[in-house]
């Protein structure tokens, strides 16, 4: 696990709030990195801001260069000690632009700002905030408008038990990036493993219909106490408390937004694995089903050889 000296904050131009800036500057306090504030100005963003100026203010000139922009924003963080750059590029497509700077600066984390929908309470994940979690090669902080709580409640959603190396390496990543936000934070760190027993899939596949299944109570506790001593075992190096490990049937979707409700996670740990020769990313079961209705700010980790692995 290398550590984090650079922060990539992907600003948004057509933005009013920056959620990614002050999160990415608090953490930048911790971490003792720098932060590198980063605009990408395409062609829909420079007609976004330019539709929004002819409305709000038309009779003043339309500020092309987002340079003074960045600098505000730059300004009271440095005066907080923080070491800031700026930049700003103009280039399309944004996903292809953001991706190649994160590796030209050599960042250790990436914060990017999602978009929420208020109706529905759901974050709407645009296609730039998918390229970036198939292609990203370092950890992925999506981060919405709700604030962190003091306690810093970092979540990490595991899945044991796997015979693959891949799947258990992921495990391990995920683990270690959380805990690594915890410490940092001085916070809590919670480990979650949500299943849907054997037992029940198996009695489903055969059982029409589904609600006749009838398992013995005895197997459903068998497999449970496998699950548990595997989730335990997996995180015995942190000496969790008990309280902080969260074992849970049900849909993972279900379960991590009941979860992260129900003890105030800040920040949920969720990875995604990459497949040589394929020009997407498969996405973890533990993200793919949640991205998009998660109630807080989402970290998505890689495995340490996902650069090798995954063509874009």
């Amino acid at each position: 696990m290398n550590p984090i000296r650079n922060i990539l904050v992907i600003v948004d131009p057509t933005a009013k709030q920056q959620p990614a800036v002050a999160k990415g500057a608090l953490l930048a306090e911790k971490f003792e990195a720098r932060l590198d504030l980063f605009i990408c100005d395409t062609k829909v963003a420079r007609e976004l801001r330019y539709a929004e100026h002819m409305r709000e203010s038309p009779r003043t000139p339309f500020q092309v260069d987002l340079r003074e922009q960045l600098e505000s924003l730059a300004a009271p963080l440095r005066d907080r000690g923080i070491d800031v750059t700026t930049e700003v590029v103009a280039a399309d497509p944004l996903h292809v632009a953001l991706l190649e700077r994160v590796k030209h600066t050599c960042a250790g984390l990436v914060i990017k700002d999602t978009h929420h929908h208020t109706v529905a309470q759901r974050t709407f994940l645009t296609n730039t905030d998918w390229e970036l979690i198939r292609g990203c090669p370092v950890p992925l902080l999506l981060v919405k408008p709700t604030p962190w709580s003091s306690k810093y409640r970092i979540g990490a959603a595991l899945d044991p038990g796997h015979l693959d190396d891949k799947p258990r390496l992921l495990d391990r990543s995920i683990l270690e990036e959380a805990s690594r936000f915890a410490q940092a934070l001085g916070g809590e760190l919670h480990a979650i493993h949500t299943y849907i027993p054997a037992a029940m899939i198996a009695a489903a596949a055969v059982t029409v219909p589904p609600l006749l299944i009838d398992i013995p109570a005895e197997a459903l506790e068998e497999e449970r106490k496998l699950k548990l001593k595997e989730l335990i075992a997996l995180t015995s190096d942190l000496r969790l408390p008990g309280d902080n490990i969260h074992l849970e049937t049900g849909g993972v979707d279900e379960v991590l937004c009941r979860l992260t409700r129900a003890y105030g996670i800040d920040i949920m740990a969720m990875g995604a694995i990459s497949r040589r020769r394929l020009k997407r990313l498969i996405v973890g079961s533990t993200a793919e089903a949640v991205l998009e209705q998660l109630p807080c700010d989402m970290l998505v980790v890689k495995t340490p050889d996902f650069a090798e692995l995954v063509v874009l």
